[in-house]
């Protein structure tokens, strides 16, 4: 087995509220372990030329509740080169980093599965606001996400009840759905829609009128940011002519990924953090920290792509070779297990929300 004196931390792609506290759950439970912890700034980009510092344990004191990232972020195109790939070997030799913990998402996996076939083993901790990455049933960042929209919708609603409107909210989640339909749900919007299913417009504008006439003032409708940038405006504009009823559109966008973490997060960035450690220096790596029902587990980066692929249809020739008719009908069954819990919410959302 490998001995692990020194490992590198990074985080890459879009900021998500919790990953300093998962910085710090790495740092605390490698020192504790005697291993060295060197911080990589700016992700892959810091990786490649050499930006990097050595962390103490009072390096990351009262980080945990800070939003953002104190190893700031980058998106490095540099990395999907061959050259870029070596560099960053080569740094890692440079500063004696025996492996790494790597924080962000899909592309951040990817790289972190570029980097262990050539020697350098690397452990991955799904840091995104959007919670698809579809191996784990949390990603650090989400659950504070939504909670940040809840509080600007209800204060949006004060607005829309007072002047009789209807506000047309767009909340980011790239192409999931998971932050737009669970806070419709949370929030008594009166319709959501998501990529994940077809969308009945003129449905949405008979239920306004009715409920205009029932006495309802304020109409809330959240839009998932996958459908496009330029459908939640025309949306609006489609019910205030629709309708007749003045409709105004609202984009949270990236205030929605800042913000300091809720406990959730906290709690669930510390003990990712804590695992992805415990897992690289006992040998395991190109692997992704996981949270299924509850538990903090693991599965292979490469397997958690491919479950990805499958859940969004992205799936293309070859992607599925490499593993097992068991693995595959696993994966299949994950997939139909997500797919029925979003069905299950959306019918719940039209049920309820009148």
């Amino acid at each position: 087995m490998k001995e692990f004196k020194r490992i590198g931390v990074l985080t890459s792609g879009g900021d998500a509220p919790g990953m300093n506290a998962a910085i710090r759950g790495v740092v605390r439970a490698a020192i504790s372990s005697g291993v060295e912890v060197f911080g990589i700034m700016r992700g892959y980009s810091g990786l490649i030329s050499g930006d990097i510092k050595p962390l103490a344990i009072r390096d990351v004191s009262n980080i945990i509740n800070k939003g953002g990232t104190m190893l700031y972020s980058d998106r490095c195109p540099e990395m999907l080169t061959e050259e870029g790939k070596q560099k960053a070997i080569e740094t890692c030799r440079k500063f004696g980093i025996d492996g790494i913990v790597t924080i962000g998402g899909d592309g951040t996996f990817r790289g972190a599965t570029e980097l262990t076939l050539r020697g350098l083993p690397c452990v991955g901790i799904p840091g995104t606001i959007d919670n698809d990455v579809s191996s784990t049933d949390n990603t650090i960042g989400y659950d504070t996400a939504m909670n940040t929209v809840i509080e600007l919708i209800d204060k949006l609603r004060d607005t829309c009840e007072s002047h009789a409107r209807c506000n047309v909210v767009e909340v980011m989640g790239r192409d999931a759905g998971d932050i737009a339909l669970h806070t419709a749900i949370a929030s008594g919007a009166t319709a959501v829609a998501i990529p994940e299913f077809d969308f009945n417009e003129d449905a949405l504008f008979e239920k306004i009128i009715n409920s205009r006439k029932l006495g309802k003032r304020n109409f809330i409708i959240i839009i998932s940011e996958g459908l496009g940038s330029d459908y939640a405006p025309a949306l609006a504009a489609r019910i205030q002519t629709n309708t007749g009823i003045e409709t105004k559109f609202a984009r949270f966008a990236h205030i929605v990924r800042g913000g300091n973490p809720n406990l959730r997060d906290r709690v669930l960035a510390t003990t990712m953090g804590a695992h992805a450690v415990d897992c690289l220096i006992s040998g395991k790596s190109n692997i992704v920290i996981c949270e299924k029902a509850g538990i903090i587990t693991e599965c292979d980066i490469n397997y958690a792509l491919k479950l990805d692929r499958m859940y969004k249809n992205k799936l293309q020739m070859g992607d599925l070779d490499e593993f097992t008719p068991e693995e595959i009908e696993r994966m299949r069954a994950e997939c139909a297990a997500r797919r029925s819990y979003m069905d299950n919410l959306y019918e719940l959302q039209i049920r309820l929300n009148l």
